[in-house]
């Protein structure tokens, strides 16, 4: 039976985390994490890669794979120190409160609980030019942008989103079991696709086109890491995060299996992207030697369909090397089913573990944390998470147009491993941490900063969109968590909540800049945007400001401790805007790269220090330390039943 959260005791608060059952080992945690990484990501995102950035595509691997990697060094201590499911969403409650823990949790919800979506698109996305011609699986033509075909493509990624509810279904310990074995093809045939392209299919001379390297600027290489799906394909490491409240030893193995998992993430794409670089073959998709923007462009030829449908097929198919072509280009189509559903239920049940550690600090209704009595875990919502990746699996949406916002929108979130860091060493000193970063005074101010490079690097167009997701959830807060609890006069609460929610969507349409089909380049598409952008920045601090206004003295603390997060977004939107990273060709750049990019830098620098110093003793840390540990006991009946 699941117990109510209630405002403030530990006991309460952490009630349902006792009844899930710790079976996951060390490489069931390593390997959760990996799956995630090795996914629909090395399919797509070299091609994109290529075509944004030249030859230099390489170095955005590297450079995106050891931002990742300072993030999740933050992280590593944290959940050593308080392993938890849905762990990412729950520290900020922990360290800000409601108000900031809310605001993330959203960000955190929309993020991986679409993933899914986007692994069972980009599985209809690589096989559907293979398959029969009765299944009209894509829109043709077939480019970058393709969507869904309805009923058929819609259909089956719909049965895809159904076979990863049920595997998660019967449990954590049948997931890692499972996961273990499809691991072995997981990372087998990248490496093999790497080593046989490399040594029978590499053209060195592609790698030294007459404009160098870097062929259409360097910013083009940091732009590429948030949006060709680089950051994407390195978001994984967080699953090690998430399932610690199932971990046998989480204190042990989730560092472990949170860091090795992104160096080895490191090696393998940047090790395929040198390969799809080398592996091209210009004269087979009719392009003329070292035209890197004409592998994206739209094309009738069925050569230059199939590059930008299914880029590593294709580059076998244009090797003419026997085996490539009769062997490993069909492996690669089966894979390009098992990567991605590898990867798709694993997020799943991320999904599943955001919304039930949103129910445990009280954001959604007491029903989000019902745990199954059979198979120890949150049914209500797994079920939940499935139900949002449906909604997301929508028939006019293609991989590459739901990759870089849910990028941008996850690393928003990680943020708060920096920022959780020194918090909880100075409201939490005392509980045990098995592993402990080193040089923190540095590393968690760097791992902020590595989140905020790499959302600024999203550009304008992306940032806009989040900015527009995000807030979209403010009146929920009021509604579930603020009204409901006392923070803030009910009745003032729903108000201002439907009053806000009505402005906003009118102030969205209104300005064409999101959720419309209005290019960012066209400016007599928009609303001007100095106007629209300071009806954002009232709506957004007159919401705040009012739930202030009418809220309780414990209500207006937590209104007082997110006043850096609020700042901290819209001041990096207005920086997007004006500079190298902005999408509008009409805006004069008044900030070059990198110029733009050390500002950016500045204010997320100020935040950061600001977020640190707004961090406090929450009523439900202070309980958590009274008890003497970070860990959670597992109830007597999950103990029995495991």
């Amino acid at each position: 039976m699941v117990t109510e959260q209630q405002h403030t005791p530990a006991s309460d608060h952490e009630a349902t985390d006792r009844q899930l059952r710790r079976v996951l080992s060390r490489s069931q945690l390593l390997m959760l994490s990996l799956g995630a990484i090795i996914g629909s990501g090395w399919l797509f995102s070299a091609m994109t890669a290529d075509t944004l950035a030249g030859p230099a595509s390489y170095v955005s691997w590297i450079v995106g794979g050891l931002l990742v990697l300072l993030i999740a060094l933050a992280y590593a201590e944290v959940a050593t120190m308080l392993p938890r499911s849905g762990a990412i969403v729950r520290y900020p409650h922990l360290t800000h409160g409601g108000y900031t823990g809310f605001i993330l949790g959203w960000a955190y919800l929309l993020a991986s609980a679409s993933v899914p979506a986007i692994e069972a698109i980009a599985t209809v996305q690589y096989i559907g030019p293979q398959a029969p011609a009765s299944w009209h699986l894509l829109q043709s033509p077939v480019t970058t942008s393709s969507i869904l075909h309805f009923p058929e493509g819609w259909l089956f990624t719909v049965f895809l989103l159904v076979v990863f509810f049920f595997i998660n279904l019967y449990g954590a310990r049948f997931l890692g079991r499972l996961n273990n074995t499809v691991m072995v093809w997981k990372i087998a045939l990248p490496v093999l696709t790497f080593i046989l392209i490399f040594f029978l299919s590499f053209h060195s001379h592609n790698f030294s086109p007459p404009g160098g390297q870097a062929i259409a600027g360097w910013h083009e290489v940091f732009y590429i890491i948030p949006g060709a799906g680089i950051i994407f394909s390195y978001l994984g490491f967080r699953q090690a995060l998430d399932f610690g409240g199932e971990a046998r030893n989480p204190q042990r193995d989730i560092p472990y299996a949170t860091v090795v998992s992104v160096v080895i993430g490191i090696v393998i794409y940047t090790l395929l992207q040198i390969a799809f670089t080398g592996g091209i073959v210009w004269h087979y998709f009719g392009i003329k030697v070292n035209d890197y923007a004409a592998l994206g462009a739209p094309s009738s030829a069925a050569s230059h369909v199939l590059v930008t449908a299914s880029p590593f097929f294709a580059i076998m198919k244009a090797s003419g090397v026997a085996f490539l072509v009769s062997v490993l280009s069909y492996l690669l189509i089966a894979d390009a089913f098992v990567s991605p559903v590898g990867t798709g239920y694993i997020y799943l049940g991320t999904g599943g573990r955001t919304i039930y550690g949103m129910g445990v600090s009280g954001y959604f209704p007491k029903a989000t944390t019902r745990v199954s009595e059979r198979t120890r875990i949150p049914w209500v919502a797994l079920l939940a998470s499935f139900l949002v990746a449906v909604a997301f699996a929508t028939p006019n949406k293609s991989w590459f147009s739901l990759v870089g916002i849910i990028t941008s929108m996850t690393v928003f979130t990680y943020i708060m491993g920096g920022i959780s860091l020194p918090i909880f060493r100075k409201t939490a000193p005392d509980l045990v941490r098995p592993f402990r970063l080193g040089g923190a005074a540095v590393f968690a101010p760097l791992a902020f900063l590595a989140a905020t490079a790499i959302v600024y690097w999203s550009g304008f167009a992306t940032d806009i969109e989040l900015v527009a997701l995000l807030f979209i959830g403010l009146p929920l807060y009021a509604w579930f968590f603020a009204g409901p609890r006392g923070y803030m006069n009910r009745a003032a609460a729903g108000a201002v909540g439907v009053v806000f929610l009505v402005g906003w969507i009118l102030l969205m349409h209104w300005g064409h800049w999101v959720l419309s089909s209005a290019l960012a380049t066209n400016p007599a598409e928009h609303a001007p945007f100095t106007e629209w952008y300071a009806l954002v920045v009232i709506a957004v601090y007159g919401f705040t400001a009012l739930c202030w206004l009418f809220g309780t003295a414990e209500g207006r603390h937590l209104i007082n401790r997110t006043w850096w997060l609020i700042t901290y977004i819209l001041a990096e939107v207005l920086l997007a805007y004006y500079g190298a990273f902005g999408v509008t060709a009409h805006v004069p750049k008044l900030l070059s790269f990198p110029i733009d990019t050390i500002w950016a830098l500045v204010i997320g620098l100020v935040c950061y220090y600001w977020a640190v110093h707004s961090g406090y003793e929450t009523d439900e840390i202070r309980a958590i330390t009274a008890t003497g540990s970070g860990l959670v006991a597992e109830s007597p009946a999950a103990v029995d039943e495991g």
